[in-house]
């Protein structure tokens, strides 16, 4: 019998491969696991469409990381915060202040995507990593400046 494995099965094959199997073992324990399918013309060729579309997706997926890292390295975010002494800031810049900055540039990321290498709190320059996925990552430029008195 000729199954499509719908998952890893190890010392048979790995998802996606068509294998020969005993009657007994495809239908008692592959298939009543859910772990394969009987292979016919029908579900191999649903299989591969399912396949081909997911394929799709994830090429439109890299494109728009693609797309939003070259927008987030064109980028430089001032944000404004208020200063003390020797130009320390009262508490630090966070991940969410960075990600609701970036909302105002139509560049919507969850602040779990941002990487603060080291706590900023003091104005300057700084740079900080935003990982997007799929080994893609982006470099933002942050300018911290004093906040103006009202």
């Amino acid at each position: 019998m000729k199954v499509l494995l719908l998952e890893n099965v190890q010392g048979l094959g790995k998802k996606g491969e068509i294998v020969e199997v005993k009657d007994g073992y495809g239908q008692n324990f592959l298939i009543a696991k859910g772990k394969a399918q009987r292979a016919t013309n029908e579900v191999i060729n649903k299989y591969k469409a399912n396949q081909r579309k997911a394929e799709e997706i994830a090429a439109l997926e890299m494109a728009e990381m693609q797309q939003m890292k070259k927008t987030i390295e064109s980028l430089t975010l001032t944000l404004h915060k208020k200063v003390g002494a020797n130009d320390t800031l009262f508490g630090s810049i966070t991940k969410e202040e960075i990600a609701l900055a970036l909302q105002e540039h139509k560049v919507n990321l969850d602040k779990k995507h941002i990487e603060i290498p080291q706590a900023i709190k003091h104005i300057g320059n700084f740079e900080v990593q935003v990982k997007l996925g799929q080994g893609i990552n982006a470099t933002l430029k942050l300018e911290i400046e004093p906040q103006k008195d009202k």
